[in-house]
């Protein structure tokens, strides 16, 4: 039905003929104004996001002057939804029902919307004189943080798999099935009687998803076997059951996280979720352009802003979390989301327009403080921890590196293999890693690999090099392996440190951190390929040797 709306939008829109009809095509507006909109704020220090918002209040206000073809919004809706049912299946993928169900998570999301709401109903009623109902709503939909916001920032950090990411996505998680409880009660829907049975056969279809993954191959076929999943039997078979399609995209996601091809799928859905997102950011823009009482009201919403990050910050300490981990995980859930926008739509549609400016200005607040939120850590850490609880969260505690001499820090793919090569000829090795699920097979395999977030400045703080003699920097994030090398050699570190970088402008930064040793990771591996070539036809490629005349 979707894809039939779609085909008649760009019939009306194009017309017969195939050319534009009337005004300009609302596609070529779409995609104009994301990527120049996008393109100033990047340049200006900011995610793209915040300019796909700013795009989408121009589009707004150009479209009342000039038209947009009938039927335009419907399908940007349509385009916006499966992104954010891609981006809910991509972090599935990568999360395990462990992390939901683990205290900090489950209690300090249930604790903040009950301490938050119950707070704002209070002061609604009293202050504004709002009935009961109305001002309980607006408290709950202001309570929950944008999941689409959040996980697209820590994922672009390459931030979940470490100890404050997994607690914010799973902060995140419980939010949202508050929301869909909220909306099915107030809104008097109810799951369908074939719910519950569904829910129970689900896990056991398990090894069906997984063949169907293992017989889709590298290409298309693996794209489309994900979008299969996430969009057909997670969106729209939980739709049809009654529990919400963004919970079902995120519960696909889940079952197949312990799929060996978890990683490739995610990676090969990802510029297609990023793509489909621009549209969720442009229709946030797009919802209205709002009047003066309109903006008083979503100034009110945003003053109270901070008050949550404070609270999600206190929360999770009563839970034993450091300063670092709370303050990092409160800064990522200090925005509104566009939960609340749809919990107001559907009960409260006249408080639709000021809702959706707070929530497109606490986007707009939220992407800088939630870029620099390791520095603003850094820089108020002094007085941050005084907060510490004096017993710490099991998946707090600090490394201790013993007398290895090699260090590796992160295990993924390439750490991994770093390690396998070099433990033949030096047992002593220790590999550093922050997913404390990738550490657990790589310790069943048998490898000596720790917990420790090198990004952490209290992690360098105490840390003793020992017998220490070289270290491989093997994370992905460039940021991480610039703030790494930088510790070390402020702790004395004066040996070796290798890195390799995905692209040729980043070696300059590494070096400058005091990385001894970079190349450029698709460099070697196409000298690499060339070596094995050459040894195959016994060709000698080593320097040829200079002979000068005398």
């Amino acid at each position: 039905m979707a894809g039939l709306r779609t085909i008649s939008f760009f019939q009306r829109t194009l017309g017969a003929s195939g050319q534009p009809k009337g005004t300009l095509m609302f596609e070529v507006i779409c995609i104009s104004f994301a990527f120049f909109f996008g393109l100033v704020v990047r340049r200006a220090g900011l995610p793209p996001l915040v300019g796909f918002l700013a795009a989408g209040f121009a589009i707004s206000a150009i479209g009342q002057r000039v038209g947009l073809p009938p039927g335009s919004g419907e399908v940007l809706g349509h385009i916006s939804h499966l992104g954010v049912l891609l981006l809910l299946f991509t972090v599935g993928l990568k999360l395990r029902l462990g992390q939901i169900l683990q205290p900090q998570v489950l209690g300090s999301a249930l604790a903040h919307v009950v301490i938050w709401s119950l707070g704002l109903v209070a002061a609604l009623v009293l202050a504004a004189g709002l009935d009961a109902r109305t001002a309980l709503l607006l408290g709950v939909a202001l309570a929950f943080s944008s999941t689409v916001f959040s996980a697209k920032t820590i994922e672009a950090k390459r931030d979940i798999g470490t100890f404050y990411g997994r607690t914010t996505i799973g902060i995140l998680v419980v939010q949202d099935l508050i929301a869909l409880a909220v909306l099915a009660a107030a809104g008097g829907n109810v799951p369908s009687l074939w719910a519950i049975p569904a829910l129970i056969i689900l896990p056991f279809l398990r090894p069906v998803f997984f063949r169907l993954l293992d017989l889709s191959g590298h290409d298309e076929l693996l794209v489309l076997a994900g979008m299969l999943l996430a969009l057909v039997v997670g969106g729209a078979g939980f739709a049809a059951l009654g529990l919400g399609p963004e919970i079902g995209a995120l519960a696909m996601g889940l079952i197949l996280s312990t799929h060996t091809r978890a990683k490739e799928l995610s990676n090969a859905l990802w510029g297609l979720k990023e793509v489909f997102l621009v549209g969720f950011f442009l229709q946030i823009g797009m919802t209205g352009l709002p009047g003066p009482q309109d903006l008083a009201l979503a100034a009110i919403f945003l003053a109270l802003l901070p008050l949550k990050g404070v609270l999600f910050f206190f929360l999770l300490l009563l839970f034993r979390l450091r300063s670092r981990t709370a303050f990092l995980a409160a800064v990522s859930l200090t925005v509104y989301s566009e939960f609340g926008l749809i919990v107001i739509a559907g009960l409260m549609p006249e408080w639709l327009v000021p809702m959706a400016v707070a929530v497109s200005l606490s986007l707009v607040i939220a992407a800088p403080f939630d870029r620099a939120a390791q520095r603003l850590y850094e820089r108020y850490e002094p007085f941050l921890r005084r907060f510490d609880p004096e017993r710490i969260h099991r998946d707090e505690l600090p490394a201790d590196f013993g007398n290895a001499r090699i260090l590796i820090l992160g295990m993924g793919r390439t750490g991994t293999a770093a390690y396998d090569h070099l433990f033949p000829v030096e047992t002593r090795i220790v590999g550093l890693d922050a997913d404390t699920y990738r550490l657990a097979s790589l310790r069943d395999s048998g490898r000596n690999v720790l917990f420790a977030d090198v990004e952490d400045a209290g992690f360098w703080r105490d840390l003793r090099m020992g017998s220490l003699a070289a270290v491989i920097l093997a994370m992905d994030s460039v940021e991480a392996k610039e703030q790494a090398a930088l510790a070390l050699r402020r702790k004395g570190f004066a040996g070796p440190i290798v890195s390799h970088a995905l692209y040729e402008d980043y070696l300059p930064r590494l070096k400058a951190a005091g990385a001894t040793h970079t190349y450029l990771t698709m460099t070697q591996a196409g000298v690499g390929l060339a070596e094995q070539a050459a040894r195959a036809i016994d060709l000698d490629t080593s320097p040829p040797v200079k002979v000068t005349a005398r």
